[in-house]
């Protein structure tokens, strides 16, 4: 089993910004992509961001490129997402994922939450204005 749990979120200013973590434990023998969703109330859950093994490819909704950051420490099992310029249509559920399917990356492919294995608990992130 895998598990993952997520940090960093809170209650931010909108123009303010809040980094994210995604620690993965388990059993974590080999190389696994790893993503982050939001769901906001009403909502379905919607893809942010995925990246891949190396990190060296990484994908971003519209809504958030250009604004947030995905990257990763393989030799601590974490994610991180760097959100800049946070407005209040980012208020959300935050929730990392991972895959160990060994697939080949693909943007397309990791942007749905049926491609996922593992999900964590989510960490809320608030807006205000």
């Amino acid at each position: 089993q895998v598990q993952l749990v997520e940090s960093g979120g809170g209650l931010v200013q909108a123009g303010g910004s809040l980094r994210l973590s995604c620690l993965a434990s388990g059993r974590l023998f080999t190389t696994y992509t790893m993503g982050w969703f939001r769901q906001a109330p009403g909502k379905e859950r919607e893809f942010v961001s995925s990246i891949n093994w190396s990190g060296a490819s990484t994908t971003y909704a519209d809504s958030v490129k250009g604004r947030f950051t995905l990257s990763r420490d393989n030799a601590k099992n974490t994610m991180y997402l760097q959100m800049n310029s946070l407005n209040l249509e980012d208020t959300a559920v935050y929730y990392c994922a991972l895959d160990l399917s060994r697939r080949l990356y693909s943007a397309s492919y990791y942007q749905s939450v049926v491609n996922y294995d593992y999900w964590g608990q989510g960490t809320q992130v608030t807006v205000s204005s």
